[in-house]
């Protein structure tokens, strides 16, 4: 059965709101914890997790839920609505404090008739560290603020100001960027950026900070699925490196690589990473 608008609207409310307070418990726990670096993302990391399960359990007790931090339960294969949750997003930078790309991803993925309909609607990401969460109907504070998502008039940023950068800008993993990645850069004529989580690089593009986000070599559905939520529902371009869709919910929770992207750019993209994988 399809949803109604009021049903969505109702589970958007919701992911939104758990991802705030998800990243309002991150912030207190890296502000009162003395544990540091792979410790303290471990304690994020669990009680993140135990916190999104306990609600989605008193919110939604009938969903099933995929959770980076849970063992996978193949019921959920078969479900008609499933939330893909990653409690933090990034927690080698959530550990190292002062830094802000890291996220909470909450999406809730429904079934449609078909696997090619089946869809996430219903997708937030939170950026704690600038104390800002985004949905699929928009930007606001912690505090409840409606932001536009323009280049400056957000709550903070990631990267520079734009200022007079030519060519499109690419984010990527500063730690293992794509092979391919410097001849894709150097074909679009654009710049290579260096930021942290997954969310936080497609939220760079969501809020026009950057024009594209490309990923290979390893991820899992719940590092993607909220941010391609979020970035389709904003008209933006969410696929695989070879053009093909992002598909969630199935056995195989791996799904290495993705491309986020203003949509004029994207077949561009896809064309120039086969030219130099």
């Amino acid at each position: 059965m399809t949803p109604s608008d009021a049903d969505l609207a109702a589970d958007q409310l919701l992911a939104e709101t758990l991802a705030v307070e998800a990243g309002e418990l991150l912030l207190q726990i890296r502000d009162s914890e003395k544990a540091t670096g792979r410790s303290l993302g471990d304690i994020g990391d669990r009680r993140s997790n135990e916190f999104l399960l306990a609600r989605l359990a008193e919110e939604r007790p009938g969903d099933a839920v995929l959770s980076e931090e849970s063992p996978d339960v193949s019921a959920r294969e078969t479900a008609s609505r499933v939330w893909i949750i990653d409690p933090v997003d990034g927690t080698r930078e959530f550990s190292m404090r002062g830094r802000g790309d890291w996220a909470v991803h909450v999406a809730l993925w429904l079934r449609d008739g078909t696997p090619e309909r089946s869809r996430l609607d219903v997708s937030a990401v939170s950026l704690p560290g600038l104390g800002l969460v985004i949905g699929t109907g928009g930007a606001r504070t912690f505090a409840g603020e409606p932001v536009p998502l323009e280049p400056g008039e957000t709550a903070g940023g990631l990267l520079d100001p734009l200022d007079d950068v030519a060519g499109p800008r690419i984010v990527a993993s500063g730690s293992r960027p794509p092979r391919f990645l410097a001849g894709v850069v150097a074909s679009l004529g654009g710049t290579q950026h260096a930021v942290g989580s997954a969310g936080a690089k497609a939220m760079c593009v969501v809020r026009g900070e950057a024009d594209a986000y490309i990923h290979a070599g390893g991820q899992f559905q719940w590092d993607s699925a909220a941010p391609a939520g979020v970035a389709m529902a904003h008209g933006f371009a969410a696929c695989r490196i070879d053009g093909t869709p992002l598909e969630y919910n199935v056995a195989d929770t791996y799904l290495p690589d993705l491309i986020i992207c203003r949509p004029e750019l994207r077949d561009e993209i896809v064309d120039a990473i086969a030219a130099h994988r």
